[in-house]
């Protein structure tokens, strides 16, 4: 036999339901804030060089073709753990090598950097490396 739910039932389902959800969500928002949230600020770590890394980044629109953390276009690779993967002076030699004229492969323009702006585009790339990602990229590789 079908039972009939009264207005009655109807209003405990829904007080109970509601009661439930605000339940769970507070409880879920109290276990969110009583975790330890890894720090991942190291401003405190910028000098005059990252700053101005970060200028040279934003001046060539670096950002256009590479990503930086997994923010930016997709272009070309990925430049987070580069200077981890690849160190300094490699990174300033590739953009002072550019373009590398090999046929089928996508070419990084000669920018024509300053050796002070290489370098400190290097100290930028240096900082961005440190920042605790939480193993982003997944790859080695960018």
């Amino acid at each position: 036999m079908a039972e009939i739910v009264t207005k009655s039932m109807a209003k405990g389902l829904y007080y109970g339901g509601s009661l439930f959800f605000i339940l769970v969500f507070l409880g879920l928002t109290f276990h969110t804030i009583s975790l330890a949230i890894p720090t991942r600020d190291h401003r405190d770590q910028l000098n005059p060089a990252v700053v101005a890394g970060k200028l040279v980044w934003e001046k060539y629109d670096c950002i256009g073709c590479h990503t930086l953390i997994g923010e930016g276009a997709y272009f070309a690779p990925e430049l987070g753990n580069v200077y981890k993967r690849r160190g300094g002076e490699f990174v300033k030699a590739w953009i002072q090598g550019q373009p590398t004229h090999v046929t089928g492969r996508r070419q990084m323009p000669q920018l024509n950097l300053t050796e002070e702006e290489l370098n400190d585009l290097v100290e930028f790339l240096k900082w961005s490396s440190e920042v605790n990602t939480e193993n982003w990229p997944p790859n080695v590789e960018g």
